[in-house]
């Protein structure tokens, strides 16, 4: 099984470098223009199916692809974003941010630990491995949860893990 993760194209959080998980935005012009290229990047890869976040970023972004592929979006909860909680619009560079992001099974406060992200989007791998065995998969999501995926198939440090973030619009491949 071939499996494409992509991230949504740019929001406005994105521009100004803040933290954007369960906050609900909108692609930006650019944001929209990036989800075309992805479309085009992507009409030639024989995708199968499309299964995207239900935010609106993603979904707009997936529906770029789903345009110019005519393939349909599935949606799926567990590809949402993680969850910041009180960090949701805050400078992604404050300390108290990097401090809290490090810790891996602390909850933010009002949001959910690193380890439930884990836990929801391995779920979500297994469960597209055993629906799709021998289908192209295309994943549109989120930075972080971008990030876990990439944990799934390669081992990273602690530290790789957290300054990891792929640009918008950035596709990824791997084999299932």
């Amino acid at each position: 099984m071939k499996l494409y993760v992509a991230r949504h194209g740019q929001t406005d959080y994105n521009s100004k470098n803040l933290v954007c998980g369960s906050t609900n935005l909108p692609l930006t012009e650019l944001g929209k223009e990036q989800a075309k290229a992805l479309a085009e990047k992507m009409k030639d890869k024989n995708i199968d199916v499309i299964i995207a976040s239900p935010m609106m970023r993603a979904m707009q972004t997936a529906g770029a692809v789903s345009l110019a592929t005519g393939i349909p979006v599935v949606m799926d909860d567990r590809l949402r974003e993680h969850d910041y909680g009180e960090f949701e619009g805050v400078d992604r560079t404050k300390e108290e941010y990097w401090q809290q992001k490090y810790q891996f099974a602390a909850k933010f406060p009002k949001g959910e630990s690193v380890l439930q992200l884990a836990q929801r989007v391995y779920n979500l791998l297994e469960d597209v491995k055993k629906a799709y065995p021998d289908k192209t998969v295309l994943l549109v999501c989120h930075g972080g949860v971008s990030r876990m995926i990439k944990t799934y198939f390669e081992d990273m440090t602690s530290e790789e893990f957290f300054h990891y973030s792929p640009e918008n619009a950035f596709v990824a491949e791997y084999e299932m």
